[in-house]
């Protein structure tokens, strides 16, 4: 079975710092899209950023760009979010999705993973003023 499951959230100071990761198991796939989408109060899912090509193609939504990092450890099968610079407008609910088996590009990664049935369970990520 299948099996995102996300780590690392919490609550921090605006300008602080996060790290999220994403353990994925039940696969063996080399060629996977992987990313990060959040959800705040109120608001749609929104994607945050993505990586494909085994980890050499990465790419951010806007808002969180030169700021927010994503990176994959092959060997763990475990893809991370580094998060800087943090502002109370990242406050949401942070999960992994993943395509096992199906690669990404940057133009294509939001609809890849948006209608991926593998789907963390979240975790929650507040920033104070």
């Amino acid at each position: 079975q299948v099996q995102l499951e996300e780590s690392g959230g919490g609550s921090v100071q605006a300008g602080g710092s996060l790290r999220l990761s994403c353990a994925a198991s039940g696969y063996t796939y080399k060629d996977n899209c992987m990313g990060w989408f959040r959800q705040a109060p109120g608001k749609e899912r929104e994607g945050v950023a993505a990586i494909y090509n085994r980890g050499d193609g990465t790419v951010y939504a806007d808002s969180v760009k030169g700021r927010f990092t994503i990176s994959q450890d092959s060997a763990n099968n475990t893809v991370s979010l580094q998060m800087d610079s943090l502002k109370p407008e990242d406050t949401a609910m942070y999960y992994c999705a993943a395509r096992p088996g199906v690669d990404c590009d940057s133009g294509t990664w939001l609809t890849i993973l948006r209608y991926s049935r593998v789907w963390g369970r979240g975790t929650q990520v507040t920033v104070a003023s």
